[in-house]
């Protein structure tokens, strides 16, 4: 084969290995799914939002809850048998209020149990899901967020606070018009959250007061809530999340950098009550000396 041909060669290989490593991995994710559904005897549906480069180009894109998502989430309900439990793996920003309410109701009404599993963050859309479940498995270290709704760039409830705190006659008409949007906003995603409350089994009041917290404007809307606010809240959670999920998780990588940001060595480092407590060489970076 001459210079040419060797050229020609080259750049096959280079356009043909990033689809073949997705289709690894992309084979490597039904592997551990079907794992997890035969351990627990239930459908498997995974709603993971990370930031994945384009093969080929490399260009990354951001992901968040769509119309798209929520059509195909409604065609995998249909398509399970009633009584058959459903097990959803959440890892989300959130993302269009229609589609994660869409999502959220088609759970409420599968007849089977329902467990939304969420290793590191489910905000926004992905909490407002999250709701709808018979129970939650939170990781110890993994958030929910508030449900309250966006207006643009702008929270609908300082929306709402910025008008209030000016005489009518100093607003604008578009400041009015975005007032009376975030007002109705407010209003529609509270009765959802309640709605789906009520639908777990919980009582009007509770679920109000639940939703006037998460859905109002309470907190910043990326406020993180932790493990034990949200068994403060009286939501069905626990921590038991299983350990396909996270080996699930690492087949969902963000784009490489060059220079990466978090290293570590990838061992499990355990205390040895008859060796070092760490590796040799080395104290533990910022400890106390």
């Amino acid at each position: 084969m001459d210079f040419v041909g060797f050229i020609w060669l080259f750049f096959l290989i280079s356009a043909l290995t990033p689809m073949l490593q997705q289709r690894w991995v992309e084979a490597q994710r039904i592997r551990i799914m079907r794992q997890i559904e035969e351990k627990r005897n239930s459908r498997i549906i995974t709603l993971i939002h990370r930031q994945e480069s384009i093969a080929l180009l490399g260009i990354p894109i951001s992901r968040y809850i769509n119309i798209e998502d929520s059509e195909a989430i409604l065609r995998v309900i249909r398509l399970t048998p009633d009584d058959m439990p459903i097990d959803v793996i959440l890892h989300t920003p959130g993302g269009l209020v229609l589609a994660s309410e869409q999502i959220a109701e088609a759970l409420i009404r599968h007849k089977g149990p329902v467990t939304v599993m969420v290793p590191h963050y489910a905000m926004s859309g992905g909490t407002l899901i999250s709701l709808a479940a018979d129970h939650i498995m939170l990781d110890r270290n993994a958030v929910l967020g508030p449900v309250d709704p966006q207006i643009g760039e702008y929270p609908a409830a300082s929306i709402l606070e910025a008008v209030e705190a000016k005489p009518l006659d100093k607003l604008e008409d578009r400041t009015l018009i975005l007032a009376s949007i975030a007002r109705k906003a407010i209003k529609q995603v509270r009765a959802t959250v309640i709605g789906i409350l009520m639908g777990n089994g919980m009582a009007r009041q509770k679920a109000e007061d639940l939703a006037d917290l998460l859905a109002t404007g309470h907190w910043t809307h990326d406020y993180p809530i932790d493990y034990e606010q949200v068994k403060g809240m009286g939501l069905p959670v626990s921590d038991d999340v299983p350990m396909e999920v996270y080996l699930l998780m690492d087949l969902y990588p963000q784009p490489s950098q060059r220079r990466p940001s978090v290293q570590y060595v990838p061992l499990p480092y355990r205390r040895d009550p008859e060796g070092p407590a760490a590796p040799a060489g080395g104290s533990r970076p910022g400890g106390r000396h």
